[in-house]
């Protein structure tokens, strides 16, 4: 595992995409124009720039869904967080493009390296799906043939982040999707899984499952109970790695 420099870089905001209801997209330029070493899986520490003093706000830690050989860097922000410390309306609600950020990273052991595993299983909630977006941008780029199952959780239809992209990597790449919604409603028009994700869903969709290493990111009480799940599953917790926000 390579062990990055830990640098800290001015970036600007080069595009703000109100995604969902929930989430924003918001990508970044770095002021010299170089792209930022990461391993996919891997976070950054965002600080805003106060306009008027020059000094960092309080950082962020985001998970980075692009490509490490993408000079622009993405993220996928909750538009109004109900975990951890981060309570309350986002600070990326009222960015404009163009607006400064201070970059500190990468940071992080979650991390995902396509020679070393040929057949995976991702199980993203909510935003959690940023790392994973990173994973597979990344094994397109460099074509690497993986075999790839992901369920993905979230709250309503609605909901699902770059849809299209996902759409495609399912054609391209052969990505085996599942996307489960935990609070469906009538009339929603949606006729996939729902529920929660626990062993039975894993079970049902990835039934060579001890043959896959297993990835997890989301919120703490998603990670905990897929890990809960998986365990109940007889899987090996060397077998399993998660990363957690909120």
């Amino acid at each position: 595992m390579v062990n990055y420099p830990v640098l800290e870089r001015r970036y600007k905001v080069s595009e703000k995409i109100d995604e969902t209801q929930e989430v924003l997209i918001i990508g970044m330029q770095p002021d010299d124009g170089k792209p930022n070493a990461f391993d996919p899986g891997m976070f950054m520490m965002v600080s805003g720039i106060d306009k008027q003093t020059g000094q960092s706000h309080l950082a962020r830690a985001e998970s980075i869904a692009s490509d490490p050989s993408s000079v622009n860097v993405e993220f996928f922000v909750i538009k109004n967080p109900t975990h951890g410390d981060h309570l309350g309306r986002s600070h990326f609600n009222d960015v404009q493009i163009g607006d400064p950020f201070v970059l500190k990273g990468p940071n992080g052991q979650f991390r995902f390296d396509p020679a070393k595993d040929g057949k995976v299983l991702f199980v993203a909630g909510g935003t959690g799906l940023s790392p994973f977006m990173s994973m597979l941008r990344h094994m397109r780029a460099v074509n690497a043939a993986v075999d790839t199952t992901m369920l993905y959780s979230i709250k309503y239809p609605t909901e699902v982040i770059r849809k299209a992209e996902l759409e495609q990597m399912e054609k391209s790449m052969k990505l085996k999707l599942t996307v489960t919604v935990t609070r469906p409603a009538p009339g929603d028009g949606w006729t996939g899984q729902t529920g929660h994700v626990d062993a039975a869903m894993i079970h049902k969709y990835v039934p060579d499952l001890p043959e896959r290493m297993t990835y997890v990111c989301g919120p703490l009480p998603f990670v905990k109970a897929v890990k809960d799940a998986l365990a109940a599953l007889k899987v090996p917790a060397n077998r399993v790695s998660a990363d957690v926000w909120g």
